[in-house]
């Protein structure tokens, strides 16, 4: 089952059970895959990498969104944008850990033949393809760098 066939079936169950807060991150997915779907020069399908690309920027824009708000003491309105974070989470898959991510990247540093930072480019690029939507681009960028700079 397609993305968007997902957050259907949950928007109508989340309408069923009144769950307005859910409604509202669930909304939030599906108009920005609709705008995906329908921007200039696309094909009316959405790739699955592009999908995990969207949802992360969702997540990140919520996060965001919660620090500022909680560094202008607006609890309330932090606490509603972690909630819908938590809820778009949900479609992703399941984020690699910390030593599973250190694995993965020193296998790609391996593979590359990467020595210094100068090479994080080339390694960012292998990264975000293999990691799409199990790790944070920040998270792989701090490891990258723990592990080429001396």
């Amino acid at each position: 089952m397609g993305l968007e066939n997902l957050i259907n079936d949950d928007m109508k169950k989340a309408m069923l059970s009144k769950d307005a807060e859910k409604l509202d991150a669930l909304r939030a997915i599906k108009a920005a895959l609709l705008l995906e779907k329908t921007k200039e020069g696309g094909s009316g399908e959405i790739p699955e990498s592009v999908e995990l690309t969207l949802l992360q920027k969702l997540v990140k824009q919520r996060k965001e969104s919660a620090a500022v708000y909680l560094t202008g003491n607006r609890e309330d309105l932090a606490k509603k944008e972690i909630f819908e974070a938590g809820i778009i989470e949900q479609y992703l898959p399941q984020q690699l850990s910390d030593e599973e991510l250190m694995q993965k990247i020193m296998g790609i540093i391996t593979q590359t033949g990467a020595s210094s930072i100068k090479d994080m480019g080339k390694i960012m690029g292998i990264a975000n393809k293999e990691l799409a939507g199990r790790a944070d681009g920040k998270r792989v960028s701090e490891i990258i760098k723990k592990l080429l700079v001396p």
